[in-house]
């Protein structure tokens, strides 16, 4: 007894993620209760390129990255100001800059998340320049105040004085708490259902520790699965939860037949479209010139300043598409409804981002760095509202085995033609645009043609070669009403048919946020950030 009662708790946080984090956070405001985090990988503190902000890439392939790969794809009532509302008070202390036009309404100033607008490379500057004179008007707060769905801006970074700021600030550092138990290096496996009377409940969550050993600890009142929009299906799977014919396929026993769990996934689409340009305007040299990324490394080790201190993305924008894509047949002739485009979006919701590196780099998959004293930079097209939908079902019952992530991107035409329209938009931009029209030398790598594109048609085959991920995943474990029988969770983030067990993370969102409106994130964060 003595040692059940040591591995019981009133809390059970399945992920040491951004949500996860913010959950236990929120939760241990209240000093009477004990809450346990489980989190597989290491802790944030001993992994530095979490904490460099320039050393994102390195995450790739590295320990962090569960590395889950997806199969070749064959189509290759709350409102927004709540949501702010709700940021505000509990997640942001913003630090604005000389130059920047702040709308101080829009921030909050005493969370944990610290952020602070970026300083722009020379090629980002110019690049709002060609925003603007295509149309897209200048609002540097555009990202904070929710009401710009045309328009140019600044992206501010969670980023304070060189270091990056995480999720994991909310329990860790000055906002440690005694009363949250922090177990890494735990890989969560199931979660135990106990069944009394009619009534299903979660009781505990089996774990694998690094050794492969077992261990089960226990909840008095909650679980929450806080794993993403891959591992959090998995979970719930690999419990009991899910379509009973998937669940069938790998001998696990059906507790709740809930179809919804693992389908639904969305994720936001991107293209890179890199350029060449001239010396002086990018940040290339301070990372693929001559042995420079030595200097730029110890910069940042010993005064957390220069390139690694930030992220290398420059200016970015929101665009309709509206009057581009009104002549068009699929678009013109779509159903939608009323006060709606075919995408589903308002004329209020913007249907593409563009956002812009200040040098060469991305995925791991861009590796044809400019090491020859070249320069580059890129204007990257994000489809919103994707119509495609995917799937996470489990490779098996195995809880250290990844399971099988399907996105299905671009199986829907509409999301063809939308992103097709935004990379010929976004090349306009950078060929037309008054701030960038004289410097670009030609894409890169310079064996690639795409800044002559003129045409949709040209694009298509670009898209469905270079189109990549966002890590936007949302949606496998969609919350809804009690008459839809995919929704998996109701509209307190509870599993459908358990007592005690909820998840809160991206998955729950039953469509993605999308720009300045992000209506599908609202309750996700409040209730997140609230849990009253």
């Amino acid at each position: 007894m003595a040692s059940r009662h040591n591995d019981t708790y009133d809390y059970i946080i399945c992920g040491g993620g951004t949500s996860g984090c913010v959950v236990a956070g929120r939760l241990a405001e209240n000093p009477e209760i004990r809450i346990l985090l489980i989190e597989a990988g290491q802790h944030s503190k001993d992994l530095e390129n979490v904490q460099m902000t320039g050393g994102w890439s390195n995450n790739f392939d590295a320990e962090t990255d569960w590395n889950i790969i997806t199969p070749p794809n064959a189509g290759d009532g709350w409102s927004g100001e709540e949501f702010f509302k709700y940021m505000r008070k509990v997640a942001e202390t913003f630090h604005t800059k000389p130059w920047f036009n702040v709308v101080p309404e829009a921030h909050g100033y005493d969370g944990p998340l610290h952020i602070e607008p970026h300083d722009l490379a020379p090629i980002a500057e110019k690049l709002l320049d060609s925003f603007e004179s295509k149309g897209l008007p200048l609002n540097h707060d555009m990202f904070s105040t929710g009401d710009v769905p045309h328009g140019c801006g600044h992206a501010p970074r969670t980023v304070y004085k060189g270091i990056r700021t995480t999720g994991a600030d909310f329990v860790s550092a000055k906002n440690e708490r005694r009363n949250i138990t922090i177990a890494t290096h735990f890989t969560v496996d199931r979660v135990v259902l106990t069944q009394k009377g009619d009534t299903l409940r979660a009781t505990g969550v089996v774990t694998k520790a690094a050794d492969g050993s077992s261990k089960t600890f226990y909840a008095r009142n909650e679980i929450i699965i806080s794993a993403g929009a891959y591992c959090s299906p998995a979970i719930l799977l690999r419990s009991g939860i899910g379509p009973k014919a998937e669940l069938d396929k790998h001998q696990i026993a059906c507790r709740v037949d809930s179809p919804g769990v693992g389908s639904n996934l969305m994720d936001h689409l991107i293209v890179f479209m890199f350029y060449e340009t001239e010396k002086g305007l990018t940040t290339d040299h301070h990372v693929y010139h001559d042995n420079n990324f030595e200097t730029t490394y110890t910069l940042w080790k010993e005064k957390k300043t220069g390139f690694l201190s930030t992220f290398p993305f420059g200016s970015f924008a929101y665009a309709r598409l509206d009057e581009r894509l009104k002549d068009e047949p699929l678009w013109k002739n779509a159903p939608r409804l009323p006060g709606r485009d075919p995408m589903g979006l308002t004329p209020k919701q913007p249907n593409v981002e563009f956002f812009s590196t200040e040098c060469y780099g991305g995925p791991k998959q861009y590796d044809q760095f400019p090491i020859n004293h070249q320069y580059a930079f890129s204007m990257i097209a994000e489809l919103f509202a994707p119509k495609s939908r995917g799937s996470v079902t489990l490779n098996s019952a195995d809880p250290l085995e990844n399971p099988i992530v399907d996105c299905n991107f671009l199986a829907d035409p509409m999301d063809v033609l939308v992103l097709s329209e935004a990379c010929r938009f976004g090349n306009e931009i950078v060929m037309e645009g008054a701030g960038t029209k004289d410097i670009v030398k030609g894409s890169w790598p310079p064996n690639l043609d795409h800044h002559n594109y003129k045409t949709r048609e040209e694009w298509v085959p670009y898209i469905k070669e270079h189109a990549t991920t966002c890590y936007h995943a949302a949606g496998t474990c969609a919350m809804g009403r009690g008459d839809n029988p995919r929704a998996v969770l109701d509209e307190k983030l509870r599993v459908r048919g358990v007592v005690g067990l909820r998840v809160a993370d991206c998955s729950v969102m039953p469509i993605l946020h999308g720009g300045p409106y992000p209506d599908a994130g609202v309750w996700y964060w409040r209730e997140m950030c609230r849990l009253d």
